[in-house]
C-alpha cells in the first residue's frame, strides 16, 4: 500500500482525495509567537515548538495506536493508496510539523509514507 501524509491549511479548502483527516488546530499556535511566525514547521525551532506542547504528545501516542490498528485492515481490504492529511489554519506550522512526525510513525511501523506540504509556500 502507497501511503501519503500531507498537510495543509483549512483556509485554503479541504485536500480533494484524502482517506483520513485529522485536525491540529488544537495545538499552541506558533503563528503567535513573533519569531516563528515566518519560519514553517520544516524548520526546528517550529517542530520543536509543536513537538513540545504536552497535548502534542498525548495525541501522537493516541495516534500511533489507532495507526497500528487500522493500517494492517486497510492492506487486507487491498486498498492501495492511503493518505492521511493533517490540517491547520494556514497549512505553514502545525500540520507541517505534524505531518512530519506522523511519516517517521509510519516508518516505523513498516509503512513508509510520503509527505507533501500542499500549502507551506501560502
Amino acid at each position: 500500500m502507497r501511503t501519503t501524509v500531507t498537510s495543509f491549511g483549512y483556509k485554503h479548502g479541504l485536500p480533494l482525495d484524502v482517506d483520513i483527516v485529522l485536525d491540529c488546530r488544537f495545538i499552541p499556535n506558533p503563528h503567535w509567537v513573533d519569531e516563528l511566525r515566518p519560519l514553517t514547521g520544516l524548520d526546528q525551532p517550529v517542530a520543536d515548538y509543536v513537538l513540545e506542547q504536552p497535548v502534542t504528545g498525548a495525541f501522537l501516542a493516541h495516534l500511533e495506536r489507532l495507526l497500528s490498528l487500522v493500517l494492517p485492515f486497510y492492506v487486507d481490504e487491498g486498498k492501495a493508496y492511503l493518505t492521511v492529511a493533517f490540517g491547520c489554519t494556514g497549512g505553514r506550522h502545525r500540520s507541517v510539523a505534524i505531518a512530519e512526525r506522523v511519516s517517521e510513525i509510519l516508518e516505523r511501523l513498516g509503512h513508509p509514507a510520503s509527505v507533501v506540504h500542499r500549502d507551506i509556500e501560502k
